[in-house]
């Protein structure tokens, strides 16, 4: 791959399904109402850790992703499927206003008094900001584009959207004050909406391999 000639819409296209799938803005409320009770101090270190921990997730599943997936035998058109079933299932949560897992999260966080270090590791990275939806089209992205060039690029990707994700839980009480509640539900339910089509569009591809191998042997 020539460095000085590359398709950097690829790397848009990276950058735009991490957005979709972690929605950092629908995570706003939730980093705001974890962190509520903490200084501003502190929830700015709270959210270095929860970014950076999430960046080192991702990181390792864009790194290892293809050789995990080889030791364990499993195809790339069932990570497809099985991922995008994933993500649809996220989709149709968002779409409904589901949220279970951060409330029963929220829920542990409260009885158990976890110190600001863990929570900015669990449950905020994983799995709330670097989820299963994530890290299964991180690894779908790395196989895909398996070359040395295509993983570093990839890496600065994760690296400028987790910046990214740092600068919003930052100025999130703008944010809350400008969109309110309705904002953010309307927000949430397109986000949905997009997640639910990117998780479609996974499945009908892992299918379709399915199909052209079974008819390429016949």
């Amino acid at each position: 791959m020539n460095i000085l000639n590359f398709d950097c819409t690829i790397y848009i296209k990276f950058f735009i399904s991490l957005f979709i799938l972690i929605n950092p803005i629908g995570m706003i409320p939730i980093f705001s109402s974890m962190t509520n009770n903490f200084s501003f101090k502190e929830k700015n270190r709270i959210n270095l850790i929860a970014n950076f921990s999430a960046f080192i997730i991702l990181f390792i599943s864009l790194c290892f992703g293809h050789n995990i997936l080889k030791i364990f035998g499993i195809s790339m058109s069932s990570v497809k499927i099985s991922g995008g079933l994933l993500i649809l299932t996220v989709a149709f949560s968002m779409m409904n206003n589901q949220n279970t897992t951060v409330y029963s999260k929220k829920k542990y966080i409260q009885k158990k008094n976890i110190k600001m270090q863990n929570i900015g590791v669990i449950p905020l990275a994983m799995p709330l900001i670097a989820g299963p939806g994530a890290i299964s089209a991180t690894i779908i992205w790395s196989t895909q584009n398996p070359s040395i060039i295509n993983i570093i690029l990839c890496s600065i990707v994760i690296f400028i959207f987790f910046l990214f994700c740092y600068i919003i839980f930052r100025i999130s009480p703008f944010f809350m004050y400008f969109l309110g509640k309705n904002g953010m539900e309307i927000i949430t339910k397109v986000m949905g909406l997009l997640l639910m089509s990117l998780g479609i569009e996974l499945i009908t591809s892992g299918i379709e391999i399915i199909f052209i191998k079974n008819f390429s042997c016949i």
